[in-house]
């Protein structure tokens, strides 16, 4: 089913949400949505027998930092006086977009805005620009220097940033929902391990993207056989490359193509823990990771989103988009030391150091609207809001010695993402436009930068390709061939990448 015919569809299943097409768009808001946060109370309050939620939807994105694509929160001013007039005069997002960072020279150097800047060659691609650094000595050199120290893998891309304008579908859900503006990275590396955290609470003795050949896939436990031991419907839905074939093949029977995930949700048959990834593969790709353009991570966004919020799950769900890593993009609040299996004195093999925030929004009628949540949180805070809902875990805390509801020390610490819902519904309308037209995305980035300008320390002109992401990599690598996964990816990704 390709998108159009998706969209003609579920604009039909208005009763399931009791509104539907155009009538989801902004509006007046409920009497409830103008209550103060703390009126709704918190979910965690109350039993988990009694908890609304029935499916909760994740999809993790790429490689931005909660500054470079959200800080523009901070400066709006309609959105801050509205949450001053809900929440309280100390209403506020920690964002901070304009900053400056010494580059290794010695001169300052500003935060820059990406589409405003004439030398950019594609703003909404990066392309002339490496990739941002974001390994972990990267990450550590930007922690300790700046993001223009040495060995911080950057130039000054890395210092560049987005407004609203440019995430049309995004800063719907920012503006209208619960934001979080302490949710971090899991750990101060690169992609593969943090998504490791985000399914298992670990990323074993992994610090890089380094494909496990050795064991024929990572061989420790993670959140699915939880959810199958216990009985509880759980779905990995990608779009080419599944995340969970790092794995190997053991965890497969929890793999479905996206497009099933458009059938299921028409259907109201989506399982009860749907985690959702987007495409990877150069010319298809919509996961935001440079450089990937940003346009098509919208269109992936608004249409996964939009399937969940004219499906029947809506009324009792709740939908997560985050981001697995900060990319190397700036950001300006200092990464914390969590709670880790693996926490070692030694910096350099402290696994329980976490990275840079990310953007992060939670969408549901139980999530208060235009909110801020100040909570800490990181990757593995989903996986203790899953397990108190389905598993057996206490409401907050790290539960009495001897329970086994946890897999890591890390998630048995994590602060529960479900203490930010509402007790009842804040507000059953979506509120926002599901229908909003997103331009079409640009070409690829050629091998070599443009001419012209550009934010200064433009990198020397690249010999090659723009760098492949991990996933790219293991993909070349015959890894998904390797555990037997044939790849095909979705009709889907080159419409939402290319446009039609």
């Amino acid at each position: 089913m390709d998108r159009r015919e998706f969209l003609r569809r579920t604009a039909q299943l208005s009763g399931a949400v009791a509104l539907g097409g155009s009538a989801l768009t902004a509006g007046t808001r409920s009497a409830a949505a103008r209550i103060a946060a703390d009126d709704f109370g918190s979910m965690l309050d109350h039993p988990v027998k009694e908890s609304p939620i029935d499916t909760v939807v994740v999809v993790m994105m790429e490689n931005r930092s909660f500054d470079h694509y959200f800080g523009w929160l901070a400066e709006d001013k309609k959105y801050i006086e509205r949450g001053k007039k809900r929440y309280g005069k100390r209403f506020r997002v920690d964002g901070k977009q304009q900053q400056a960072f010494p580059a290794p020279d010695g001169t300052s150097v500003p935060t820059a805005p990406l589409l405003t800047n004439p030398g950019e060659v594609n703003p909404y691609r990066g392309c002339g620009h490496p990739d941002p650094g974001h390994s972990w000595t990267a990450g550590r050199a930007q922690r300790d220097g700046g993001f223009l120290a040495p060995g911080s893998g950057n130039d000054a891309f890395a210092l560049s940033y987005y407004a609203g304008d440019a995430l049309p579908f995004t800063s719907q859900l920012a503006r209208e929902f619960t934001v979080f503006d302490r949710w971090h990275a899991s750990i101060l590396g690169a992609t593969y391990p943090n998504r490791a955290y985000l399914h298992s609470g670990q990323s074993g003795t992994y610090k890089t993207n380094m494909l496990p050949f050795a064991t024929g896939g990572y061989d420790w436990p993670t959140i699915w056989e939880r959810f199958a031991a216990a009985g509880v419907s759980a779905g990995y839905y990608y779009t080419d490359l599944p995340v969970l074939a790092l794995w190997g093949g053991r965890l497969e029977s929890f793999q479905r193509p996206i497009d099933r995930y458009f059938a299921d949700a028409q259907q109201g048959n989506l399982p009860k823990v749907t985690f959702l990834d987007p495409a990877f593969l150069s010319g298809n790709r919509t996961d935001d990771h440079p450089h990937a353009d940003i346009r098509a991570g919208q269109r992936f966004v608004r249409d996964v989103f939009t399937a969940f919020a004219r499906s029947k799950h809506w009324r009792r769900g709740a939908f997560v988009l985050v981001y697995d890593e900060w990319g190397g993009f700036y950001d300006h609040v200092r990464p914390p030391v969590l709670p880790d299996d693996r926490a070692n004195p030694d910096d350099m093999e402290n696994f329980g150091q976490a990275g840079f925030r990310v953007p992060a929004v939670i969408a549901s009628p139980y999530a208060r609207r235009g909110y801020v949540d100040h909570t800490l949180y990181d990757h593995t805070s989903v996986l203790r809001f899953l397990e108190w809902r389905f598993l057996g875990a206490p409401a907050r805390g790290r539960g009495k010695d001897g329970q086994t509801w946890f897999l890591t020390a890390r998630d048995r610490n994590a602060n529960n993402l479900g203490a930010t819902l509402a007790t009842d519904p804040v507000d059953r309308k979506v509120g926002i436009n599901l229908d909003v037209v997103i331009g079409d995305p640009s070409p690829p980035c050629d091998a070599a930068p443009g001419a012209g300008g550009g934010l200064a320390l433009r990198s020397p002109a690249l010999a090659s390709p723009p760098e492949e992401h991990a996933f790219e990599q293991a993909y070349e690598a015959g890894w998904f061939e390797r555990v037997g996964h044939k790849v095909e990816p979705s009709p889907m990704a080159k419409a939402w990448a290319q446009g039609r």
